[in-house]
């Protein structure tokens, strides 16, 4: 939609309210119009679903009070024939002067950047997102990110792996290597904009800048297009990407290369590719951030009498020394043998000890125990003094 027709069409007409509508008629009448025609509401029914962006546009403008007042401003000197110089020396107004710039208010701000109202709707009727002009599909424009999954093993994850992935996407395309024109040929800039994909025309006071009708709003002519791309510079194509994935990564964490997803069109950069890491617990290691954590059984003499444990780690084993009278469910803690972190070195193993119980003892298992019992007991040793009062 040009800037003129936005200017000619009555935001106010279409939310049902009067020009000096306070902003909560405003906003009640939008939400009860909404709420009748959204596409929820009305599926299949294209009328409803034009009149709900209309009102949607309408709502936009006029609940900004800084878009209002620049809406009110372009129609009333539109309506008075304002735009545009008058004789030399009159005082006419000139877009862009005093701080207005009608650009503003229909995207192309400040920057060149695609920021006009006719990108708001875009995901909701996959008109294509914001930054994309649906007037000129074939534009240059960057690839979309890409993501995908991969499951690592717990060691894999916590020591760093290589893995292949294979992908089908869009990519640039091998045999015009992405320019969309016929090997032995190149694209040739459009002589009607002059290669900026944009033409400017004059009716009357007003002037208008619209997508080169010639080029489709790509600057370029291609006159004999790729027969494998068809002049898009892209196909689809599986391919395999190796990733190396670093020591200490986490279940639920991304990485991402850069210009590895989709191809840009007509020779555009790439986008990134975000690769999903999941991980599969472990039996035997925990992690608690970049400590490893172990739960070792022992028996009650171990902790008693004291012991040295030999315990697994990522890359071997590694011997763990028990103190005499360890209780159960003590944590010990051996520095620099959890998970690896560069490159501060690595986290620590914590390792558990938890008294495994044996379930059948033999006669003489049975009297020595027994022998214990009343050796401990003759020692003044009460494993409940104190307990709930006792």
């Amino acid at each position: 939609m040009s800037q003129r027709e936005w200017i000619e069409k009555d935001f106010y007409k279409e939310l049902g309210v009067s020009s000096t509508a306070t902003a909560d008629e405003i906003k009640k009448a939008y939400r009860k119009l909404a709420r009748d025609l959204h596409p929820d509401a009305n599926p299949d029914d294209a009328k409803a679903e034009e009149r709900f962006k209309s009102v949607s546009e309408a709502h936009a403008v006029l609940s900004d009070p800084d878009k209002r007042k620049e809406y009110d401003e372009a129609r009333r000197l539109f309506a008075s024939g304002g735009f545009g110089p008058r004789a030399q020396g009159g005082g006419g107004f000139n877009p862009g002067a005093g701080g207005f710039d009608i650009n503003d208010l229909f995207g192309g701000g400040a920057g060149g950047q695609d920021s006009g109202l006719g990108d708001i709707f875009g995901g909701l009727f996959n008109r294509g997102g914001a930054g994309q002009r649906t007037a000129a599909p074939n534009r240059p424009r960057r690839g979309k990110d890409l993501e995908t999954e991969t499951t690592l093993a717990f060691r894999e994850a916590a020591l760093g792996v290589t893995v292949p992935l294979r992908l089908t996407s869009p990519m640039s395309c091998t045999t015009c290597h992405g320019s969309g024109a016929k090997p032995g040929t190149s694209p040739r800039v459009c002589p009607h904009c002059n290669g900026t994909g944009v033409v400017s025309r004059n009716q009357g006071a007003f002037g208008f800048s619209e997508p080169c009708d010639d080029c489709r709003g790509t600057g370029s002519i291609i006159d004999s297009p790729c027969e494998d791309c068809h002049g898009s510079g892209v196909t689809n194509r599986t391919r395999t990407i190796t990733v190396r994935v670093p020591a200490g990564v986490s279940d639920g964490q991304k990485i991402r290369l850069k210009g590895k997803g989709e191809a840009g069109l007509r020779g555009a950069p790439a986008g990134d590719l975000f690769v999903n890491i999941r991980v599969k617990p472990d039996n035997v290691f925990g992690r608690n951030g970049d400590d490893l954590t172990l739960t070792v059984p022992v028996s009650y003499g171990e902790l008693v009498l004291g012991t040295t444990l030999s315990v697994p780690t990522l890359d071997g084993r590694v011997g763990v020394k028990v103190p005499a009278g360890t209780v159960d469910g003590r944590i010990l803690r051996v520095r620099g043998r959890g998970i690896p972190k560069r490159p501060e070195g690595a986290g620590d193993l914590l390792v558990t000890v938890k008294v495994s119980v044996p379930q059948k003892l033999d006669d003489p298992a049975i009297e020595a125990l027994k022998t214990y019992l009343e050796a401990e007991k003759a020692s003044g040793f009460d494993p409940r003094a104190g307990w709930a009062g006792a």
